[in-house]
């Protein structure tokens, strides 16, 4: 029975994952290396990689920032009650929850250029919805839970003892998690992080909904790809979608190395 299931594991492996990664890689070169060489680095494709990598960037640094603070919060503030504790966290898995496409609408009708906030920044030359502020916004959205509910647990496990102990012998807040709870953090937010790239590389829903996909302005990899399969120009499409692919490969072996730190550490 056993082997059975771990057979059937192997195939549900395969048939998801393998078959479709070889089929895009086959597609990609299906009209040789200059037709993929083509593809990747049309102008349109070289902008929305950029775009991508300038979205990654942007949402790992403050999903990193504010995830931390966000769990730090849930979990050691005891100033805050029970019931608001209740809330931030029902905030925080919102995104589970909510289709990214109807988080990317949540944007657009709060921050669009036809409601009071929307406008107001139109006003003042800061253009949110269908710009890059916005698309950083709503991959933030998707994003945010990633960072909170890895380091969530193990605040949770090391508990506050150590904390109060640095904080009794006089240390700052700020030399307390910088000496006492981020050595013991740094490899959840390191899962986090990684978490956080691959969910940004792949956003697809509320990045469509919030930029347009507007070409060589609010385009990016993904949202090309979806592009690209609609024009029927397919080999192009697998393109880019290998060099996404290749970059979620790359963070799972980043994620393996990790957790060997982990261990050895």
């Amino acid at each position: 029975m056993r082997r059975l299931w771990i057979g059937l594991t192997y195939a549900v492996f395969i048939i998801l994952l393998i078959i479709p990664l070889s089929r895009i890689a086959i597609g990609a070169f299906d009209k040789g290396l200059s037709g993929f060489a083509e593809g990747l680095f049309r102008p349109e494709a070289l902008h929305a990689l950029m775009m991508t990598g300038l979205i990654v960037v942007f949402v790992t640094f403050f999903n990193a920032l504010f995830g931390i603070m966000m769990a730090l919060y849930l979990v050691r503030a005891n100033w805050l009650s029970r019931k608001i504790k209740g809330i931030l966290n029902s905030i925080v898995d919102l995104p589970y929850a909510v289709s990214p496409v109807i988080g990317g609408l949540m944007i657009v009708l709060l921050l669009g250029p036809d409601n009071i906030i929307g406008g107001f920044f139109e006003g003042i030359g800061f253009k949110v919805v269908y710009a890059f502020p916005g698309m950083v916004i709503a991959t933030l959205f998707v994003t945010f839970p990633l960072m909170v509910r890895e380091v969530m647990p193990v605040l949770q496990e090391i508990g506050n003892d150590q904390e109060q102990a640095a904080a009794t012998l006089g240390a700052y807040e700020w030399t307390t998690f910088r000496k006492v709870t981020w050595p013991s953090i740094r490899w959840a937010v390191v899962y986090g992080l990684v978490l956080t790239v691959a969910r940004s590389l792949g956003e697809f829903g509320a990045v469509l909904v919030v930029s347009g996909n507007i070409m060589n302005k609010t385009q990016t990899a993904t949202t090309l790809v979806y592009q690209d399969v609609e024009n029927f120009n397919v080999a192009a499409a697998n393109g880019v979608a290998l060099v996404l692919a290749a970059f979620s490969v790359g963070l799972l072996l980043l994620m393996e190395w990790a957790k060997k730190r982990k261990d050895v550490h």
